[in-house]
C-alpha cells in the first residue's frame, strides 16, 4: 500500500542522514589529528629555536663578560698605578678610592669565569638539549600516529554497527507494518468462507514469524550499536583527556629539566659574583654615605681656624669721659625715637617678608638644581640600551640633544640659584641689621618714663577726638591733591610741636599754613599710639580670617558681623576715619594714594595684634583687610540712620557763595573781589558739586587762592573751585591787587 511505501522511504532517508552526519563528524576528527601533529612539529621547531637563541646569548654574553673582565683590570691597574703616584688626599675620599679599586679588581676576576662558564659549560649542555629534544619528538610522532590511528579505527567500528542498526530497524519497521497491513485485511474477511479463513491465518503467522525475526536482528544490532558507542566515546575521552597530555609531556620531556639546569648554573654563577661584590658595595657605600658636605666644611673651617674665626667683637668707645653708652630715649628725643622705631618696624617687616620669599624660591630652586644635577645621568632606566639598540643609525642625536637641553637648563638654573644666593645674603644682613637696631629702639622706648597722653579723651562728650577732626578737615581743605599725602613723612619738629598743641587743648590747624605732610603725620602718630588700637585685639584673629574668602561681598558682609559686637563709639570714630579715607583714594589720579598704599599706611597703626613676631608674617593680610574697608566703607560701617553720631562730610569748608550760579550781572560784592585771568590747559571734570568743569582753552576768572592747589573763581557765570594744576594764569590781567609771586604758573606749591 501506500503508506507502507511511504513508511519505507522515510526510513531510509532518515537512516541516510544519520550516516551523512556521523561522517562530517568523523572528517572532522580526523582533520582535527592531523592539526594536532602540525602543531606538535612547529613546537619542536620553536623549542629548538629558544635553545639555539639561548646558546648563542649566553655565548656572545661569555665573550662580553670576557671582554668586560680585561677592560676592568686594565682600569684597575691604571688608576692603582694613578693614585701611588699622587699625595693623600682627604680621608674620606681615599677611602671611597680604596674601597672602589678593591671591589672593581674582585669584579673582574668574578666576570672572567662568568665568561668561561657561559662560552663552554653552558653552551655545550644546550647543545645536548638540543639534540634530545628532535629524538624525542621523533619518537613521541610515532607514538601518537599510532594513538590516532587506534580512535579511527574505533569510530570506523562505530560507523559499521550505525549503520548495521539503521538497515535491521528499518526491515523492523516495514515488517511491523506489513502486520498491521495484515491485521486490516484479516477484519475485512470475517465471516467469510473457511478457506479464506485459514488463508489469513497462515499470512498472519508469517507475518508474526517475520516481526520477531527483524526485532531480534535489530535488538542484536542496536546492542552492538550501543557497545561500539559506548567504547568510541571511552577512547576519545581518554585520547582527548590523557593521551594527548602524555604526548606533550613526552615530546618535553627533559626540555624544561634541561633549560632550568643551565639557567639555575648561570644563576648561580651571577650569584656567586653578587655574594662576592656584597661585601665590596657595603663598605663602598659607607664610604660614600661618609662623604657629608657639612662635616668637610666643619672640618675646613677647624683645619684653618686662624683665617676663618670670628676677629673681635666692636665696643662701644665713649668720646671724652662721655658716661651714656645705651640709646637713650629722653622726651627731647623720644617722638623721634617712636618715629624712627615705627619707620624701622616697617621697614624691618618688608625686608623680613622678602627674606622669607627669596628663602622659599631658594629653596625650591636648590631642590630643582639638585634634582637637574641627579637626572638620568645617574640613573638611566632600565631599558635604556634596549631602547637604543633598535634605535636607526641617526637616532642617537636625540639623546644628544636631551642632554645639551639639560645642561642648558642646569647652567640657567645654577645662574639663577646663585642670583638668589646674593640676594637671599644680602636681605638676610640686612634684616640682621635692622633687627639689631629694632631692639635697640625696642628697648629704649619701652625704657622711657614717658607715657603718651590721648590727644583727647573720649570722655570729654565729643565722640570724634579733636586731633583727628582738625586733622582730616585741614586735609579735606588743604590736602586731597597733595602728591603722596600719607606717605611722605613731614618734619619732625612740625610734627611735635603739633602734638604738644594738641595735648594741650588747642587746635594748632586753624592757620592754614601748616605743612600738610607733618598734619599727616600727626594723625598717623594719634592712632600709632592710641593703646589699646583702635580696633580691640580679641578681634584681631577674626578680621584676618575674613581676607580669606574671596567674594568681595561676603568679605564685606563678614567683616560688618565683627563690626557689630564693637562699642558704639568705637564705630563712630571708624566711619569717620575710613570715609575720609576712601574719598583721600577718588583723588589717586593725582596725590598717588591709592586704597592699598592708605592700607600699607594705616593698616600697622589700626590693625594690631597682641603677637609682635607674628605681625611680621600677617602684614600683608592686614593690608588688604583695611584695603577692603576703604574700598566698601559704607557697606561695612552703619549709617547714620543705623548709628546716630557725627559722619564725614567730603565738603567742609565750602562757602556757600561759591557754589551758586551768578544770577545778577551788576553784584557789587562781586565787582569788588579781585580778579586774575587763567586759561584752561587740560579738560577737567568736577568730582563734587563744589568743583567745576571745564574744557582745554576755556577762559577762567580768578578771585582768590583757596589752598595751594586751588582757586577760587568762576567759569560761564558758576562760582566754585578751580584746580591750579589745570590752568595757567595770564600776565597781564591783574586786577586790583597782584598776583603772588610763584603763582603764574601751574604746579607751584604755596608750602
Amino acid at each position: 500500500s501506500n503508506v507502507h511505501v511511504k513508511l519505507v522511504v522515510v526510513c531510509k532517508i532518515t537512516s541516510i542522514n544519520l550516516l551523512l552526519c556521523f561522517c562530517l563528524c568523523v572528517s572532522d576528527l580526523r582533520t582535527q589529528l592531523a592539526d594536532q601533529i602540525k602543531i606538535l612539529d612547529s613546537q619542536v621547531d620553536v623549542k629548538q629555536q629558544q635553545l639555539s637563541d639561548l646558546s648563542e646569548f649566553l655565548r656572545r654574553r661569555g665573550d662580553i663578560e670576557a671582554e668586560y673582565a680585561r677592560a676592568l683590570d686594565k682600569l684597575t691597574e691604571r688608576f692603582t698605578h694613578k693614585t701611588k703616584k699622587k699625595e693623600q688626599w682627604g680621608q674620606s675620599v681615599c677611602q671611597v678610592w680604596s674601597v672602589l679599586l678593591t671591589q672593581t679588581r674582585l669584579e673582574s676576576r668574578e666576570h672572567a669565569a662568568l665568561g668561561d662558564t657561559c662560552c663552554n659549560t653552558l653552551t655545550q649542555r644546550l647543545v645536548h638539549s638540543t639534540e634530545d629534544t628532535h629524538r624525542l619528538h621523533k619518537r613521541s610522532k610515532e607514538v601518537g600516529t599510532q594513538m590516532q590511528d587506534e580512535l579511527l579505527k574505533v569510530t570506523n567500528e562505530l560507523q559499521m554497527a550505525l549503520k548495521t542498526y539503521n538497515q535491521y530497524h528499518t526491515d523492523c519497521l516495514i515488517a511491523e507494518g506489513k502486520l498491521k497491513e495484515a491485521e486490516r485485511l484479516e477484519e475485512r474477511h470475517t465471516g467469510k468462507s473457511s478457506d479464506s479463513v485459514k488463508k489469513m491465518e497462515r499470512l498472519m503467522e508469517k507475518r508474526h514469524g517475520r516481526v520477531q525475526e527483524t526485532q531480534l536482528k535489530c535488538t542484536k544490532a542496536r546492542n552492538d550499536y550501543l557497545l561500539n558507542l559506548a567504547a568510541a566515546n571511552a577512547a576519545m575521552n581518554k585520547y582527548y583527556l590523557q593521551d594527548v597530555s602524555t604526548l606533550i609531556d613526552c615530546c618535553d620531556l627533559g626540555f624544561h629539566l634541561s633549560v632550568e639546569r643551565v639557567m639555575k648554573c648561570y644563576l648561580a654563577s651571577r650569584w656567586r659574583i653578587q655574594k662576592t661584590e656584597e661585601t665590596g658595595l657595603k663598605q663602598l657605600e659607607a664610604a660614600v654615605t661618609s662623604l657629608d658636605q657639612g662635616g668637610d666644611r666643619d672640618g675646613l673651617l677647624q683645619q684653618h681656624d686662624a683665617a676663618f674665626c670670628l676677629p673681635f667683637k666692636f665696643n662701644y668707645h665713649p668720646h671724652e669721659g662721655d658716661q651714656v653708652c645705651e640709646v637713650s630715649a629722653e622726651s627731647q628725643v623720644r617722638y623721634e625715637l617712636e618715629t624712627r622705631f615705627q619707620q624701622l618696624q616697617s621697614r624691618l617687616a618688608a625686608v623680613t617678608l622678602e627674606t622669607e620669599e627669596i628663602s622659599k624660591t631658594l629653596k625650591a630652586t636648590l631642590t630643582a638644581l639638585l634634582d637637574t644635577i641627579c637626572d638620568s645621568d645617574c640613573n638611566p632606566s632600565p631599558d635604556v640600551p634596549s631602547t637604543q639598540s633598535h634605535e636607526p643609525p641617526g637616532g642617537s642625536t636625540a639623546p644628544k640633544l636631551t642632554l645639551a637641553k639639560r645642561r642648558a637648563n642646569q647652567q640657567e638654573t645654577e645662574t639663577y640659584y646663585f642670583t638668589k644666593v646674593k640676594e637671599f645674603l644680602n636681605s638676610s644682613s640686612l634684616a640682621s641689621k635692622l633687627q639689631a637696631k629694632h631692639d635697640l629702639l625696642q628697648y629704649a622706648i619701652q625704657k622711657g618714663t614717658f607715657i603718651l597722653m590721648v590727644f583727647l579723651p573720649l570722655s570729654s562728650g565729643q565722640q570724634i577726638p579733636v586731633v583727628v577732626e582738625s586733622c582730616i578737615r585741614f586735609i579735606n581743605l588743604h590736602g586731597l591733591h597733595h602728591e603722596g599725602i600719607f606717605r611722605v613723612p613731614g618734619s619732625q619738629r612740625d610734627v611735635n610741636l603739633l602734638r604738644d598743641a594738641f595735648e594741650r587743648g588747642e587746635d594748632p590747624l586753624s592757620d592754614s599754613e601748616c605743612d600738610l605732610d607733618s598734619v599727616a603725620g600727626v594723625l598717623k602718630l594719634y592712632f600709632r599710639n592710641l593703646e589699646p588700637p583702635l580696633f580691640p585685639y580679641d578681634s584681631y584673629s577674626q578680621l584676618l580670617e575674613c581676607v580669606q574668602i574671596e567674594e568681595e561681598a561676603e568679605k564685606a558682609a563678614q567683616i560688618k558681623a565683627i563690626h557689630s559686637t564693637f562699642p558704639r563709639p568705637l564705630l563712630v570714630v571708624m566711619r569717620y576715619l575710613f570715609a575720609f579715607l576712601n574719598h583721600v583714594s577718588q583723588y589717586s589720579d593725582e596725590n598717588m594714594m591709592q586704597p592699598y598704599n592708605l592700607a600699607v599706611c594705616f593698616g600697622p597703626s589700626l590693625l594690631r595684634g597682641t603677637d609682635s613676631d607674628d605681625a611680621v608674617a600677617r602684614q600683608p593680610q592686614v593690608n588688604d583687610l583695611v584695603k577692603t574697608m576703604i574700598l566698601q566703607h559704607d557697606i561695612i560701617f552703619p549709617s547714620q540712620s543705623e548709628l546716630p553720631g557725627p559722619v564725614y562730610e567730603k565738603h567742609m569748608t565750602l562757602e556757600q557763595e561759591y557754589c551758586e550760579p551768578i544770577t545778577e550781572e551788576g553784584d557789587g560784592e562781586t565787582e569788588h573781589l579781585p580778579k586774575w585771568e587763567a586759561v584752561a590747559m587740560f579738560d577737567y571734570v568736577a568730582r563734587s558739586p563744589a568743583e567745576l568743569s571745564f574744557k582745554q582753552g576755556d577762559l577762567i576768572t580768578l578771585h582768590s587762592k583757596a589752598s595751594c592747589d586751588w582757586w577760587r573763581g568762576e567759569v560761564g557765570g558758576v562760582k566754585g573751585l578751580i584746580p591750579h594744576k589745570y590752568i595757567s594764569v595770564l600776565e597781564g590781567t591783574i586786577q586790583n591787587t597782584m598776583l603772588p609771586v610763584g603763582l603764574l604758573r601751574p604746579g607751584t606749591s604755596c608750602l
